[in-house]
């Protein structure tokens, strides 16, 4: 794999259909890592493709991209249950963490779940993932100490 420069300043927009590959791809590395949340393995452009279908207007999928060159990704699925509530994801290639890219792009995603009216974020971690915790904790989410299903929730005002 190539080194990103992540000199380059990012760039971040929602991802369309024609992004599947590239998000593809990112899912493909985060799954080889030890816990990764929320995939069981990695998917194809073609289920991307139907995932950004479902998610329609009402949820989203945001890029971080550096030189042309997709490094990132966060998630906001709409929870049918709780029709104010949207979960969030956000996976980062492994060269691009630690750097403030994957906050900017949590602080991208929750601009959009403003915007359309969500009152609550929730997602899980793994449990032990001390690197997730801390990000969770730079864009305010609260974690609670003690969850064995390691679950946040974070209040949009």
């Amino acid at each position: 794999m190539s080194e990103t420069n992540v000199t380059s300043e990012p760039t971040y927009r929602q991802a369309n259909i024609n992004d599947a590959e590239s998000i593809a791809s990112v899912i493909a590395v985060v799954v080889k890592e030890p816990n990764p949340v929320a995939f069981d393995g990695p998917m194809s452009a073609e289920q991307v493709r139907t995932w950004l279908s479902r998610l329609g207007g009402e949820g989203g999928v945001f890029l971080a991209i550096i030189d042309g060159r997709v490094v990132g990704f966060a998630a906001l699925d709409y929870n049918t249950f709780e029709p104010d509530t949207v979960v969030l994801g956000v996976w980062m290639l492994p060269e691009t963490r630690r750097k403030g890219i994957g906050t900017a792009l949590a602080e991208y995603a929750l601009g959009f779940a403003r915007d359309k009216g969500y009152k609550r974020i929730r997602g899980r971690l793994p449990q032990d993932n001390e690197i997730a915790l801390s990000f969770l904790s730079s864009i305010g989410a609260l974690v609670p100490i003690y969850n064995p299903e390691a679950r946040f929730e974070l209040p949009l005002v």
